[in-house]
C-alpha cells in the first residue's frame, strides 16, 4: 500500500537527514483533509525533536527526499507541521484497476494475523421470547463477527442459551398451573411467545401473593421469599437438578417450543451460530470447576453451605458462586461455558456481547477464573453495549410491556411498504415489492441500531430509520439501486453480476468530485481495520453513508451515461461499479442486503 512506501520513505529521511533512527510508530500519515489539497498527511511535530528545526523546515526537507524517492507522488505542500503530498492521477487509475480486479472483497485482510476469536451473542432466556433488547445485541454480534472476519480474523458465533434456573422455572410453574394443557398450535402462537405469557402470568400471580401476604402483617421481604409461587417455582428448580423426570419432561416440551420460535426470529433477522451452547450442559462443569476451588481453599464456605469467592483485596465484594441449597447461579455456569468453550476452540480471544449493566459480573467471571489458576481467563472481553430504548422508557418483560422483535419487524415492514408505494419506488409484482419491503424495513432497524457506537445508550425511531434521505439504510440501498441501474442502462449489469471494465492505462482526468470519492474508497480497508480493532460497527456504518452521499454528489453533477468521451465514460461507470461493489460490502457486514432496484 502506498501508506506504507511512504512511511517507509519518510523513515529513511529521518535517518538519513539527522543520522538519528525514529520508531515507525511516531509517523503518523493520515488522508489529507478534504479542504486542504493533498492527498495524504505526514505529521512532522514529532520529527521536530530529531530535526532540531522548525516544523515547516523539517516538513520541507522530508518532502524533498520522501518526493525524489516515490515516483506515484507528483509533489508535496507543507503546511504549518503538516507534510501532504499530492499523488499524481496516474497512481489512482492504478488504484481504481487493482480494487476491481482483486480476486479478494477489496478492503479485506487488513489484519494480517489470523488469530482465532470466539464471539458470543444473543444469550436469550427460555422463558420469553426475543425484544428489542435482544434485537440491538444479536445485530452487534453479528456485525462485529462479520467485521472481525472481513478484517482477517478466523471467527465463531456461539450462543449460550440461558435454557435452566429460576426464572425458566417460573414459566413453567405458571403453564403447570394456569396452561390448562394449552400448546402453540392449539394458542395459534409462536411458541416462545406462549411461554413469554405464563412467565407474565407468573409474575402477576407473585405480586398478588406478595400484596395478600404484607396485608396480613408479613414484612416485603419475607413475602417476596416466602410467597407460595417462588417457593413452588424454587423447589421445581432443585427437582431439575436432582433430574426429577417429570419436571425435566415438562421443561424439554416448553422449551423445544421456545427453540421453534427463536429459529423463526433469528432467521427473519439474519442471525445464525456455528455452535449453540446450553446452560443445562455447563452448569455442571461450573459446580465442578467451583468444588475443586473449594477444595483447593481458593474459596470458601459459609455456615448455611452457600459457597463464596472473596475479591476484596481486588476492589471487588464477596461473590456466590453456590447458593446454599447446592444450586448454582449465573457466575457458576459461566464459569463452566467458559472452560468448555476454550476447550472446544483454543480461541486468542473470547468476546461475550453482552449489555454493560453486566459490567461488573464480567470483571467478577475473568478474575474468578485467574483466582482458579486458569492462564486464559485474559483471554475474555466483554464487549458492552447500552440499553437501546422507545420514547415510552425502559422495556421491562415481567411486566409484559415488552417490545417485541417479531412484532417490532412486522412494523418495520409494514412502514416500508406503506412508504416504498408512497413515493413510488416501485412498479413491479406484488412479490418483489413484498421482498424490497422486507429488505428495506430491515435495513432501516439494523442501520439505525448499528450507525450508533455500541457503548453509548440510544433511542429507537422507527419513522426516522426508514426516511430514504437522512443517514439510513434505506437511503444507502437507493444509492446502490441507483448505481445499479446506471449500469444496467450502460449493459454493465444483468440484474445479477455488474461487468466493470478497467480503467485506460495513464488515465489522468479526474475532477475534485471523483478524486472525494477516490480518496474514500481508499480509506475503506484502513476503515474496517479500525473498526475491528474497536468492535464498532458504527464506523462501517457512517463511513457507507459518507460513501453514498458523495456517489450522489458525482451523480448529479458530472455526465455518466451522456458523457461523449469513451474513456471518460467508462471510468465513470468503473467508478460508479466501484463504489456499488464497497457500499455492498460493507453493508453485508452490517447483515445488510442491498436491492439491485427501487
Amino acid at each position: 500500500m502506498i501508506i506504507n512506501t511512504i512511511t517507509d520513505k519518510a523513515f529513511e529521511a529521518v535517518e538519513k537527514l539527522y543520522g538519528v533512527g525514529i520508531d515507525k510508530s511516531q509517523l503518523v500519515i493520515q488522508p489529507t483533509r478534504p479542504d486542504i489539497e493533498g492527498d495524504f498527511t505526514l505529521v512532522v511535530f514529532p520529527i521536530t525533536r530529531i530535526s532540531k528545526k522548525k516544523p515547516a523546515d523539517t516538513a520541507v526537507e522530508i518532502g524533498e527526499y520522501v518526493a525524489s524517492q516515490v515516483s506515484d507522488i507528483d509533489k508535496y505542500i507543507v503546511v504549518n507541521g503538516f507534510l501532504n503530498f499530492v499523488m499524481k492521477k496516474e497512481y489512482w487509475t492504478r488504484f481504481i484497476n487493482a480494487g476491481i480486479t482483486s480476486s479478494l472483497p477489496y478492503g479485506h485482510g487488513a489484519v494480517a494475523s489470523r488469530d482465532s476469536v470466539v464471539v458470543e451473542f444473543s444469550s436469550p432466556n427460555t422463558n420469553k421470547p426475543l425484544h428489542l433488547g435482544h434485537v440491538r445485541n444479536n445485530l452487534i454480534g453479528v456485525a462485529v463477527s462479520n467485521l472481525l472476519e472481513a478484517a482477517g480474523y478466523k471467527v465463531t458465533k456461539v450462543n449460550l442459551v440461558n435454557d435452566r434456573g429460576i426464572h425458566i422455572c417460573k414459566s413453567m410453574y405458571a403453564w403447570q398451573m394456569w396452561g390448562n394443557g394449552l400448546t402453540p398450535d392449539a394458542a395459534g402462537k409462536k411458541g416462545d411467545h406462549l411461554v413469554g405469557d405464563f412467565y407474565v402470568e407468573f409474575d402477576k400471580h407473585y405480586k398478588a401473593e406478595i400484596a395478600d401476604m404484607e396485608a396480613d402483617g408479613t414484612s416485603e421481604d419475607d413475602a417476596k421469599k416466602n410467597a407460595p409461587s417462588i417457593v413452588a417455582a424454587g423447589k421445581m428448580l432443585q427437582k431439575w437438578e436432582a433430574g426429577d423426570s417429570e419436571v425435566i419432561a415438562l421443561w424439554k416440551k416448553m422449551n423445544n417450543w421456545v427453540y421453534e420460535g427463536f429459529d423463526v426470529t433469528y432467521k427473519r433477522l439474519g442471525v445464525d451460530f456455528d455452535k449453540v451452547y446450553y446452560e443445562s450442559g455447563t452448569y455442571l462443569l461450573g459446580k465442578e470447576i467451583v468444588a475443586a476451588a473449594l477444595q483447593k481453599g481458593l474459596i470458601s464456605k459459609d455456615d448455611d453451605g452457600s459457597v463464596w469467592i472473596d475479591l476484596t483485596d481486588e476492589g471487588l465484594d464477596r461473590k456466590i458462586l453456590l447458593r446454599s441449597d447446592g444450586t448454582s447461579v449465573y457466575i457458576t455456569q459461566d464459569i463452566g461455558t467458559a472452560k468448555l468453550r476454550y476447550d472446544d476452540f483454543h480461541p486468542d480471544k473470547m468476546i461475550y456481547v453482552v449489555g454493560n449493566e453486566q459490567i461488573y459480573h464480567f470483571d467478577v467471571l475473568k478474575r474468578t477464573l485467574k483466582r482458579f489458576g486458569l492462564s486464559w481467563a485474559d483471554t475474555i472481553f466483554h464487549l458492552s453495549y447500552g440499553m437501546v430504548e422507545l420514547t415510552t422508557g425502559k422495556m421491562k418483560s415481567r411486566e409484559g410491556t415488552v417490545v417485541d422483535a417479531d412484532d417490532l419487524m412486522d412494523e418495520m415492514y409494514n412502514t416500508a411498504n406503506d412508504m416504498i408505494r408512497e413515493l413510488g419506488k416501485v412498479e413491479f409484482g406484488t412479490c418483489e415489492a413484498s421482498e424490497l419491503a422486507e429488505m428495506v424495513g430491515l435495513a432501516a432497524l439494523k442501520y439505525f441500531i448499528l450507525k450508533v457506537d455500541p457503548k453509548k445508550n440510544m433511542l429507537f425511531n422507527p419513522a426516522e430509520s426508514i426516511d430514504f434521505n437522512g443517514n439510513t439504510g434505506p437511503f444507502i440501498q437507493y444509492t446502490y439501486a441507483r448505481i445499479c441501474s446506471v449500469l444496467s442502462k450502460a449493459g454493465r449489469f444483468d440484474g445479477k453480476e455488474m461487468n466493470i471494465e478497467v480503467v485506460a492505462d495513464g488515465f489522468s482526468d479526474y475532477n475534485d468530485c471523483e478524486m472525494n470519492i477516490l480518496r474514500m474508497l481508499f480509506d475503506y480497508p484502513s476503515v474496517i481495520a479500525k473498526a475491528a480493532a474497536d468492535y464498532s460497527p458504527a464506523q462501517v456504518a457512517n463511513y457507507a453513508f459518507e460513501l453514498a452521499k458523495s456517489y450522489n454528489r458525482f451523480y448529479q453533477e458530472v455526465y455518466i451515461l451522456k458523457e461523449t468521451d469513451d474513456t471518460l465514460r467508462n471510468m465513470r461507470l468503473t467508478l460508479s461499479g466501484f463504489v456499488a461493489n464497497v457500499i455492498k460490502d460493507s453493508m453485508a457486514i452490517l447483515g445488510i442486503g442491498v436491492p439491485v432496484r427501487m
